[in-house]
């Protein structure tokens, strides 16, 4: 394939960005766990390319030296290399997972990385909660929404943090001034298979963290529970089919190292951030206001109350259709051929 032709195709892809302010986005994420954390950085930068969201940072809540590397080598694959990463310390999995040694995989000529990035190790890293301050603290107010796809341990630090040099507030008040909206990926607000107490494993992983942030996060919150990633399966074909357009992609190759196709894995992170970028699109529905109780053995019991601010994704057989075709287009979708086109804020 011709350089021009190339071109040519990403440009097609790539669609002018909208008149709409692009949502200001923090990802945190338990990158290396399961796949679909590196699925949801690509739908992110496909949504970016499209206009609609700008990922000011990643914050990891996995706890490996390759965790933060991995991340970056994504950054730096769509071409957005500068976009900040932290990482958690004396995190609650630091086993290495099966696709991090990606980011180690040297190139065909042995000489340079398969996915090149500027991150050596996590370890040159800063700490996730002082970057999500100092990112907090740079945006204007009420303006950032957050995307937690993980477990809950940077967040629930961030709200005990401390003021600093970088902002005279609480992080409890640097939250509640900041933020607009955090889209949470855990727990569980539907019947799952015969366990009526089912357990959803960012909850369980760091269950108090996950109770501190239901109980003191003060901006609204918006679950999506275990049920709705499970229904919305990633269509093997797409893994297949649709990233041909490179030698090397790091989303497809991380799929299949983690489990390969035919398997189809479910969609759980992607769908909070779809939320979080196109709330208004009719993807999902959402529940009545409440408040979710997080108890002792991982389980979420959502209690409804008019002046709660927690609600939780509903969708319906129609939508997940429609939101599996959105998810083929969106997570395929070539890196924008304009360079680094994020700014560090």
């Amino acid at each position: 394939m011709t350089t021009i032709l190339l071109s040519l195709m990403l440009m097609a892809a790539t669609p002018a960005p909208s008149a709409a302010e692009p949502v200001r986005l923090i990802f945190d994420t338990d990158l290396g766990n399961d796949v679909d954390d590196a699925m949801a950085m690509g739908l992110i930068h496909a949504l970016q390319s499209r206009g609609k969201c700008e990922l000011l940072a990643v914050t990891l809540t996995k706890d490996h030296e390759l965790a933060g590397p991995f991340a970056d080598a994504i950054n730096h694959f769509y071409g957005r290399g500068s976009i900040p990463i932290g990482v958690v310390r004396d995190g609650v999995t630091p086993e290495q997972g099966k696709f991090l040694g990606l980011a180690a995989e040297p190139d065909e000529s042995g000489d340079g990385l398969r996915y090149p990035r500027s991150l050596p190790s996590g370890s040159e890293a800063p700490e996730a909660v002082s970057l999500l301050r100092k990112v907090l603290a740079e945006q204007p107010d009420g303006s950032v929404v957050i995307a937690q796809v993980g477990f809950s341990t940077n967040l629930a630090r961030l709200l005990a943090s401390e003021p600093d040099d970088v902002s005279p507030h609480s992080g409890r008040d640097l939250v509640a001034q900041k933020v607009r909206l955090l889209e949470v990926m855990a727990g569980a607000f539907a019947s799952i298979g015969n366990n009526p107490r089912f357990g959803e494993y960012n909850v369980v992983q760091d269950l108090e963290s996950a109770r501190t942030l239901a109980q003191d996060w003060p901006t609204p919150i918006i679950y999506s529970g275990f049920e709705i990633g499970i229904a919305i399966p990633y269509p093997a074909a797409s893994i297949e089919n649709d990233f041909g357009y490179v030698d090397h992609h790091p989303i497809p190759e991380a799929y299949q190292v983690y489990e390969p196709t035919p398997h189809e894995r479910p969609t759980w992170d992607l769908t909070s951030v779809l939320h979080a970028v196109e709330p208004d699109r009719g993807y999902f529905d959402l529940s009545p206001p409440g408040r979710v109780v997080v108890e002792d053995d991982g389980h979420t019991r959502f209690e409804p109350d008019p002046d709660g601010r927690h609600r939780y994704l509903i969708v319906t057989p129609e939508q997940v259709i429609r939101i599996r075709e959105a998810f083929a287009q969106l997570v395929s979708q070539p890196p924008d051929p304009r360079k680094d086109t994020a700014s560090k804020k």
